[in-house]
């Protein structure tokens, strides 16, 4: 049964010093790479630039509306 198997599929067109084996490693890594870089960026805390401009405007917001609610004395 074993020996059956292994005629109807050749597993050494998978290995590494193959095309199919070689495009497989190579899939690997970028996705590795991939997944490396966003759980670098989410722990660093990147922010975008529209985030910042939003973040911005609305500080400024709450800034005019602190300085309405508390005018300076002249």
């Amino acid at each position: 049964m074993i020996i059956f198997l292994n005629t109807a599929l050749d597993l050494k067109i998978f290995s590494p010093t193959q095309p199919i084996g070689i495009i497989i490693l190579f899939i690997g890594i970028v996705f590795s790479g991939m997944i490396f870089y966003i759980i670098y960026a989410v722990s660093t805390n990147k922010e975008s630039l529209e985030d910042k401009k939003i973040r911005n405007e609305k500080e400024s917001l709450q800034q005019e509306k602190i300085g309405k609610l508390f005018p300076k004395k002249k």
